[in-house]
């Protein structure tokens, strides 16, 4: 048992939807949050920065302590986890968009991926698509623009929306029947894609998925802690803490958000 804090970090405030799913299912547990908002988004920058990046932000988890981290950012996976994982003495949890579900559910056998740059040219998505989607045609689309407007707390506008619709449109003519976010601010744009899609098509994002493999990683390596109190959260931003706290204003967890200059 071990009553450390889970680390989680993200290229600014789209990891939290990953968070909300990992304090659903383990609310004991107690977590501090990176978000590194000056930097967002990762996904337009060269693999060297985004590795650099996520070396300092492992590096600040590990400096308060704790005992595990989940890299709840797509671009930093793909171009970073490998090494992190051997370079650092702690779990790492990566996240990889949910290409095999979609495969495997399609009827249209036509799957519509939303992603970063980073993500998409990275050879960890190609390698993922290639062993979960043979026969599958797999439509990739760059959501540019889409994690600024969210980091610039614009998540609900009207441009926001029509840029959406600009980026799903083909996709829908093109007979897509799943939709994979591939970037974890993505989920938070789910409202706004009901808004654009038809019933048929179903959205899929990896929050579930990476809180039961953070569950499992956390039993396995007996990291589960042994408080019977609900766990209490802090979050660190180098960005606008306004945008951060409105993010998590409707969570039920007991949180505080601070800024700090990474």
């Amino acid at each position: 048992m071990d009553d450390r804090h889970i680390g989680i970090f993200d290229s600014g405030i789209g990891g939290t939807s990953i968070w909300g799913e990992i304090q659903e299912l383990l609310p004991y547990e107690k977590c501090i949050y990176l978000a590194d908002s000056i930097n967002a988004p990762y996904g337009d920058k060269p693999e060297e920065k985004i590795l650099a990046l996520s070396i300092k932000n492992t590096e600040f988890l590990l400096g308060q302590g704790c005992k595990l981290i989940v890299v709840a950012c797509n671009t930093a996976t793909t171009n970073a986890i490998d090494y992190l994982r051997k370079n650092y003495n702690v779990p790492l949890i990566g996240i990889e968009p949910a290409i095999k579900p979609a495969a495997i559910n399609s009827k249209s056998k036509i799957v519509g991926v939303l992603a970063t740059k980073g993500t998409l040219s990275s050879s960890l998505f190609h390698s993922t698509s290639k062993n979960h989607a043979a026969g599958i045609t797999i439509l990739e689309q760059r959501g540019t623009g889409l994690v600024e407007m969210i980091e610039n707390g614009n998540l609900g506008s009207e441009e926001m929306y029509h840029l959406l619709k600009s980026y799903i449109i083909p996709m829908l003519e093109k007979g897509m029947d799943y939709l994979v976010l591939g970037c974890t601010h993505y989920p938070y744009l789910i409202p706004l894609l009901k808004r654009i899609l038809p019933e048929n098509v179903t959205i899929i994002d990896s929050g579930q998925a990476v809180a039961r493999q953070t569950k499992s990683v956390l039993e396995h390596n007996d990291l589960l802690t042994s408080s019977t109190v609900i766990g209490t959260h802090q979050f660190f931003t180098n960005g606008d803490e306004k945008v951060l706290a409105s993010i998590l204003s409707s969570a039920k967890a007991k949180h505080s958000v601070f800024f700090k200059d990474f």
